[in-house]
């Protein structure tokens, strides 16, 4: 059992406390982040004097031919080693000898593993933020190209007035523009190094804590080393950002799967992120809609699991802490997951324009522009309100739109009504006529559509803070 520690004992470690306690299994993900921050390190306490410049270059030549020998699988991370940090000195000394032992000097497994985690979720944040604009690209596709697709607005899954696709997928735009806001506020406030903080009170060394954040693009060092090896605040952070992304996604999967129902038929899922039935050959299910769904309360559990963790720990590092590994793992791999596969499944989605405007249509969503229709003939709203609702009645027994009604049908509710009746309720009408910014009119959506473009157009909103 490779350990960094021992010198206290006077016996071996009991074994089940030993698996009981290590961490490898799991904390081995992050191999290269560990490496990363050790150089870092050493290159810094060269430059203070602390070690000599030739055992510095032994020491890194050690570490990159550890993480090349890794990479390549000629090196395998085994539960031999308590941890990834146990792993990397015990290989190092092992290759270079005694210079290796002076690698750990000036900090602690504390601060490396803050180290570590934060530098993990960094590049982390990156990719899940990389993710995230790939589908915004999606989207926006989807909605230049459907402008005019009319479809019914819902509220309490009643539909209620018509819209069009590009309004509906407009929404889901801003969802996941802010949880890229999100993102990139979190990175804001977790970008500083702990690296120096020690196991808790610093240390005695001469460290410049700043040349080495800024060799790993921190933009300086953390300013309380009792905080900087107990703070997981951006790992909550990032679960909270992440359980709400995974709430968006479950949102759009809920809709996408209504709309694939026989009752609706909005959408034809393509047959690659589709699957059918072991007993009904007709069946064509919208699982990975489902499955995003499913998923998003496991995303959930693990924010919750590591708030609960952090809420009865004293100052400063508490072996608690290890527990926001696995979980912390585990939520960003689903999220990932799910936002490369609801971005490949709504990529190849088919939408059926007609099924949509016959929907909106059946469903008298014009009606509130027909009682608008009378108050703009001089019938107090209230009036108009009631007239509508008895004429939504009378098609509803009939088994008609109020597009079907004959003139004669209208002037039996209200005289006022007239031929350009049934322009003020056509659907394009209905929306076109909205064109206050946010609106789905066509005008309004063009305005919208040409500056999210400009937003995209951008480059990445965290790469740009580097």
């Amino acid at each position: 059992m490779a350990q960094l520690w021992g010198g206290r004992f006077t016996k071996e470690t009991d074994r089940l406390v030993y698996n009981f306690n290590a961490s490898v299994s799991f904390d081995q993900k992050f191999y290269r982040q560990d490496i990363e921050g050790s150089k870092a390190h050493v290159a810094m306490l060269s430059r203070q004097g602390i070690i000599n410049g030739e055992e510095a270059e032994e020491i890194l030549k050690g570490l990159n031919g550890i993480l090349q020998d890794v990479q390549s699988g000629k090196l395998e991370i085994t539960d031999e080693y308590e941890d990834i940090h146990s792993f990397v000195e015990a290989n190092l000394i092992d290759r270079i000898g005694d210079a290796g032992k002076k690698l750990h000097t000036g900090r602690s497994r504390n601060d490396q593993v803050a180290l570590d985690m934060r530098l993990y979720a960094r590049d982390e944040i990156k990719e899940t933020d990389a993710l995230l604009k790939s589908l915004l690209t999606t989207i926006l596709n989807i909605m230049q190209e459907h402008t005019q697709t009319v479809m019914p607005g819902f509220t309490h899954l009643q539909k209620a007035q018509p819209i069009t696709l590009a309004h509906h997928m407009g929404a889901y735009f801003e969802m996941f523009k802010r949880d890229r806001m999100r993102l990139f506020d979190l990175y804001e406030r977790m970008n500083y190094c702990p690296l120096g903080s020690g196991a808790l009170a610093g240390t005695t060394y001469p460290l410049d804590r700043e040349y080495t954040a800024k060799q790993m693009g921190f933009y300086g060092p953390t300013l309380n080393s009792m905080d900087g090896v107990s703070d997981r605040d951006y790992l909550i952070e990032f679960l909270s950002a992440l359980a709400t992304v995974m709430m968006h996604l479950s949102r759009f999967s809920e809709e996408v799967i209504i709309w694939n129902s026989n009752e609706y038929q909005f959408v034809e899922i393509d047959d690659a992120y589709s699957t059918g039935s072991s007993i009904m050959p007709q069946k064509k299910n919208p699982d990975i809609a489902e499955l995003v769904r499913g998923k998003t309360g496991r995303v959930y559990g693990a924010l919750f699991s590591l708030l609960t963790t952090m809420k009865g720990i004293p100052l400063a590092y508490n072996k608690d802490m290890q527990e926001d590994k696995e979980l912390t793992f585990d939520a960003i791999d689903t999220a990932k997951g799910c936002l490369a596969l609801f971005d490949g499944m709504l990529s190849t989605m088919k939408f059926c324009k007609k099924a949509m405007l016959k929907s909106a249509s059946l469903g008298f969503t014009n009606a509130t522009d027909a009682a608008d229709y009378l108050v703009n003939h001089g019938v107090p709203f209230r009036d108009a309100h009631g007239v509508i609702g008895r004429i939504v009645l009378h098609c509803i027994d009939r088994g008609i739109a109020l597009d079907d009604m004959s003139l004669e049908d209208w002037k039996q509710f209200s005289e006022v009504f007239e031929e350009d009746i049934y322009d003020a309720i056509s659907m394009e009408t209905c929306i076109n006529k909205r064109l206050t910014i946010g609106a789905p009119g066509k005008a309004a959506m063009e305005r919208v559509i040409e500056e999210e473009k400009q937003y995209l157009d951008q480059s990445s909103i965290i790469s740009s803070v580097e």
